[in-house]
């Protein structure tokens, strides 16, 4: 698998989107993954909010969050069935404002895909929209996919049998993720200025249509429950 990371111009806030990712990406091949990075997606809807003080960031941070907790450093909460802290709203980069996620990144993936696969003429075309998280004990940050189009999320094991015959009964690979980790590990989260990256060669399968569900588990079957078992909705 070979990744390829675009360093950029600085995205500016309401700037079209397709029209900047072609002003750098000048050729795509077949089975490619194209990954931006949720930031720019944000800034392109216009997903910019100044405030005033911490007050009212904690405001916004609640606003935007299905549960949220207040931790030694960073709220931890839960948006569209994923645990990331601040509601994912990003202060790096942001010239003194908070950037929020994309609206819907699975749909912007999706549009991208669209209007790519015509332009380059592809059949097989994948879309990633990242951002980053953390693990639970482990120090930094990895990739994490928003939304995505045009591959398969998940690679399921279950049912199929190990090298010695065993049963595999519960063994997924997080395909979405994998290579989130991967693109955000080259595109870096500095000032690297690179939001855009070509994956070519990657081990997945490419689908016309994907399932948006098929990463998501719900809170009452997650293996890390006993850490936030209090969340459950009775």
């Amino acid at each position: 698998m070979q990744i390829r990371a675009f360093k950029t111009k600085i995205f500016l806030e309401n700037e079209d989107l397709i029209s900047f990712i072609l002003r750098y990406i000048k050729k795509i091949p077949e089975e490619s993954v194209l990954v931006v990075t949720s930031k720019i997606v944000a800034l392109s809807e216009g997903g910019v909010v100044t405030c005033k003080n911490r007050k009212e960031k904690t405001k916004l941070i609640k606003q935007e969050s299905d549960f949220a907790l207040k931790t030694k450093f960073v709220w931890l909460t839960i948006k569209d069935n994923m645990v990331m802290s601040n509601a994912g709203i990003d202060e790096s980069n942001a010239k003194g404002k908070l950037i929020l996620l994309p609206k819907d990144s699975f749909q912007v993936a999706d549009e991208i895909r669209k209007k790519l696969r015509k332009i380059f003429k592809v059949k097989k075309l994948g879309v990633l929209v990242t951002d980053s998280r953390v693990f639970p004990l482990r120090a930094g940050i990895v990739g994490v996919a928003l939304g995505y189009a045009g591959f398969k999320g998940v690679r399921d094991y279950r049912g199929k049998k190990d090298i010695f015959g065993r049963a595999l009964n519960f063994s997924r690979t997080d395909v979405a993720d994998s290579l989130a980790t991967a693109a955000v590990l080259c595109m870096g989260e500095g000032k690297e200025q690179q939001p855009l990256a070509l994956i070519t060669s990657a081990p997945i399968q490419f689908v016309e249509k994907i399932n948006k569900k098929e990463l998501e588990i719900k809170v009452k079957d997650d293996l890390y429950l006993p850490l936030f078992g209090s969340i459950i909705k009775k």
